[in-house]
């Protein structure tokens, strides 16, 4: 297959690529920095359930080796040149907690942290990596938020209580990460948590709290941002396999048949209530959860989410925007990774849809090409 691209980027330039291992497929997104700009260089997808004997869109737990294949068969078919790379990890594979400790000096917080941290985390402290950040105040600027990056409280500041951001992954789960990118042959100088990944590539300084409705296979997230910070992370264990198993039940098709009728209502003649009554229950079920988190919020702090952005495999369905306009009673955009990336313009329009696969990836790319200086 020739690469589209080749026109488009001169050679030499260089390159990194973003990879995100989801519950259904795998994502690589090529970036290059050209005069100071991200570029699209390429970029694909390959589907896990085939390689488990199953359908695409269904989600699959493979062994490192299986998935460093596919990372290999993904990585020639979409024609990349550079093996340099970040790697995101899944939310699923973390512990992400926000805790309340007494506002101390930083030597004293240091300390601190790490003891009250422990409370959270269900394993023994030895067998996780471990990170944290402090929250800003009110008063002070936010910041661009970079995992495994430490923040500081201003000095001066003096209150009783500091928020701080607790993060912590198995460290069984970064050894199977690592045998992955072995095997893959991959340079990768990072692992980064999803969300935050996904708040890089779709949210821009926005002043008030915006949220990330991510609807994938096996699961759908729901991250609050206010002022550039992750507040609150949570899993919704429903998402978009959910609605294709419901379709192939409701229809007596097979789950490939409702996969694509997720994507293209004229398999259906266009019937798009037909789809919205079948689908119905799994979609009360996350739409209900997620506006619950979303209320909590709201209720705790006092402040309005001005804003849900969309994004994952599962939004494309047509109309979803409007229906979670309706349920959330805030704006509802669909997510546009793409936005904050020099790309061809003869992609522009398809990446209004495909590009609700790619948020994870890109950030990851955009975060590899900060690297490059």
């Amino acid at each position: 297959m020739d690469n589209p691209f080749k026109n488009f980027l001169k050679h030499g330039d260089q390159s990194v690529i973003g990879i995100d291992i989801g519950a259904s497929a795998i994502k690589v997104v090529q970036l290059a920095k050209v005069r100071g700009k991200a570029v699209l260089k390429t970029y694909g997808s390959l589907a896990l359930g085939p390689y488990a004997g199953l359908s695409i869109g269904q989600a699959v737990a493979l062994p490192a080796d299986k998935v460093s294949e596919i990372i290999n068969d993904l990585l020639k078919e979409a024609n990349v040149t550079t093996r340099n790379s970040g790697v995101a990890i899944p939310l699923r594979s973390s512990l992400v907690s926000l805790i309340e400790v007494p506002t101390v000096s930083d030597r004293e917080m240091q300390q601190m942290i790490p003891l009250e941290a422990r409370k959270y985390i269900p394993v023994p402290v030895s067998e996780v990596t471990m990170d944290w950040w402090i929250i800003p105040k009110e008063e002070e600027k936010s910041f661009d938020f970079e995992v495994f990056n430490k923040q500081q409280p201003q000095g001066g500041t003096k209150i009783s209580k500091t928020e701080v951001l607790v993060v912590s992954i198995h460290n069984e789960i970064l050894n199977t990460f690592a045998s992955i990118i072995k095997g893959a042959n991959l340079d990768t100088s990072f692992f980064e948590i999803e969300m935050f990944a996904s708040i890089r590539s779709l949210v821009d300084r926005e002043t008030a709290p915006v949220a990330i409705f991510d609807m994938g296979a096996a699961g759908t997230k729901l991250y609050i941002i206010d002022r550039g910070v992750i507040r609150k992370s949570h899993i919704i264990n429903k998402g978009s396999q959910d609605l294709t198993l419901a379709l192939a039940q409701g229809f007596q098709i097979t789950p490939e048949k409702a996969e694509k009728i997720k994507r293209n209502l004229h398999d259906v003649g266009g019937d798009e209530k037909a789809i919205y009554d079948i689908i119905s229950l799994p979609l009360d079920y996350i739409f209900s959860e997620a506006s619950t988190v979303l209320l909590a919020y709201q209720k705790k702090y006092n402040k309005s989410i001005s804003k849900v952005i969309l994004t994952g495999g599962g939004v494309a369905l047509f109309g979803f925007a409007e229906r979670a306009k309706k349920r959330f009673e805030t704006e509802v955009v669909m997510g546009n990774p793409f936005s904050k990336i020099e790309t061809p313009a003869f992609l522009t329009d398809i990446l209004k849809t495909t590009g609700l696969d790619f948020s994870v990836a890109v950030g990851i790319a955009l975060r590899k090409l900060q690297e490059l200086g």
